[in-house]
């Protein structure tokens, strides 16, 4: 045999020895291992992991108001922009940027001096007038009274009627002059027509204005009004709950995060539908006596529509959402869980749900740990904010047991 089959046949005999070996290593770890034995380790696993710590709240019962929420704008209920009506130089400004003025107070003083000299013009006149009537109505008099009458002419006791008559028209008119000049040198003195707070003045005293010129403009916020939008389809309820009496209304800040003021009324509803964007308006009516709203602020605006009585509240968080809709777990009285598919209703505050359908009042319900859960899960029901109990001495030893040397589970060594 040559040199080269010899290296052949011993090459095949080291592959035929390293087989043999490899089977029987692999058989000999089958028979340690018995059957199922995998299964078994897994159930083992099961039993030993105890009940599972969850959180459980039972749901209550309570009266459920129903809001309409949107975005609103505060505005003004009068805004008034102050101007002269009469012209002159500007004397004064009686009044600070900011300053909340009733009405009546004087804002402005406008240089007087030339009205006042038209009104004491128009007083002289009736005077001079008044002056001419008395020596007309003398002479008529004298004339008309029976023993001069038949010396003087017809003529004449005519005419002396008819100066009467004259003088008299002329001093009506200087009385309506007297009146014109009067009500222009009033506006000399420029008031406050509504009350509210004053802006930022719009003229400096010194300068010469005309009628017509604006100088502040007033912003009435006692009381003041939240106009918002709400879709079309919330209109049937807000014209329900108006019916039924007064609508309350709060204004909350931009996160929704706090009640700004509370109190306030539905004040109207707009007489149509907005076609581009399917919105109705609305406005409210707040009293604002401590000036928390300010006009041009945006609030959201939380309109109680109607209250639901007796209805089934649980926390936002137990509530779980799968492929066939909404579910929550509860409770059994052996302590293990059941899913039980639900509906929501309306949110109640910022952490609490109502449930309208899958519910009862008093029902166990799952509101922390629901993950680790599926149905038939034994668990230890915690009550909110308790955490489970530290284990036992005897129980750390029982689980040192099961471990086993090397950190696995099940006995001893193979």
């Amino acid at each position: 045999m040559s040199r080269f089959w010899k290296i052949v046949l011993l090459v095949i005999a080291v592959l035929v020895v390293g087989l043999v070996g490899m089977h029987l290593l692999n058989g000999g770890k089958g028979k340690d291992a018995k059957p199922g034995a995998q299964a078994e380790a897994g159930k083992d696993g099961e039993r030993d992991t105890g009940p599972v710590p969850v959180t459980v709240i039972d749901a209550a019962r309570q009266d459920v108001p129903v809001y309409a929420s949107a975005l609103g704008t505060v505005s003004a209920m009068n805004t008034v922009t102050v101007s002269p009506q009469v012209g002159g130089q500007l004397i004064s400004l009686n009044f600070k940027e900011g300053q909340e003025v009733k009405q009546g107070d004087l804002l402005a003083q406008i240089d007087p001096r030339t009205l006042q000299a038209s009104y004491d013009e128009a007083a002289a006149a009736k005077k001079q007038n008044q002056a001419q009537l008395a020596t007309a109505r003398s002479n008529y008099q004298r004339s008309n009274s029976p023993e001069y009458r038949q010396y003087v002419a017809k003529t004449d006791l005519d005419t002396q009627r008819n100066q009467v008559a004259q003088y008299e028209s002329a001093v009506a008119a200087n009385e309506a002059s007297m009146r014109a000049a009067q009500v222009q040198l009033q506006y000399t003195r420029v008031t406050a027509p509504i009350s509210g707070i004053a802006g930022i003045r719009a003229v400096d005293a010194g300068n010469v204005v005309s009628a017509g010129t604006a100088l502040v403009t007033l912003t009435q916020i006692h009381p003041i009004h939240v106009v918002f939008n709400l879709p079309e389809r919330q209109l049937p309820d807000v014209r329900q709950a108006q019916q039924a009496g007064p609508v309350t209304i709060a204004a909350l800040d931009r996160n929704d995060s706090h009640v700004l003021t509370d109190g306030g009324t539905l004040d109207v509803v707009d007489n149509q539908i907005s076609s581009d964007s399917g919105t109705f308006r609305a406005r409210a009516l707040f009293d604002n006596q401590d000036n928390t709203l300010w006009p041009g602020q945006f609030v959201n605006v939380r309109m109680q529509l109607r209250t639901i009585a007796g209805g089934v509240v649980i926390p936002t968080q137990a509530v779980m959402r799968g492929p066939d809709g909404e579910y929550v777990y509860i409770v059994k009285p052996d302590n293990t869980v059941a899913m039980q598919t639900v509906k929501s209703g309306v949110e109640v505050g910022d952490s609490t749900i109502q449930i309208t359908e899958g519910l009862k009042g008093g029902e166990r319900v799952v509101s922390e740990g629901q993950f680790r859960l599926k149905p038939g899960s034994k668990v230890t029901a915690l009550k909110p904010g308790e955490t489970p109990a530290a284990p036992t001495e005897a129980e750390l030893k029982a689980a040192a047991q099961k471990q086993g040397p090397g950190g696995r589970r099940g006995g001893g060594p193979r």
